[in-house]
């Protein structure tokens, strides 16, 4: 398995355990841990559809990580 194999596999794992902390309350949606792993998962899934040339999981993809990084540096810097 090569590394944008194992990016998208993480990408995959990582916006499925955001979405299942929130939705069992063990986490907030306003923690960092759930912004970071929504962007890093969103970062692991551009990097296997750009190497598939699989552009719609790319845009989607692109628009999940910004939203996420905005939220995340709001939380971080209080804004």
């Amino acid at each position: 398995m090569d590394l944008n194999e194992t990016a998208g596999w993480y990408g995959v794992i990582a916006l499925l355990m955001a979405y299942g902390l929130v939705s069992f309350s063990l986490i907030q949606s306003n923690s960092v841990v759930y912004h970071l792993l929504n962007f890093t998962g969103a970062l692991g899934i551009i990097a296997i559809s750009l190497k598939r040339k699989n552009y719609q999981p790319v845009a989607l993809n692109v628009i999940w990580g910004v939203i996420a990084l905005i939220a995340l540096a709001r939380l971080v810097l209080r804004v």
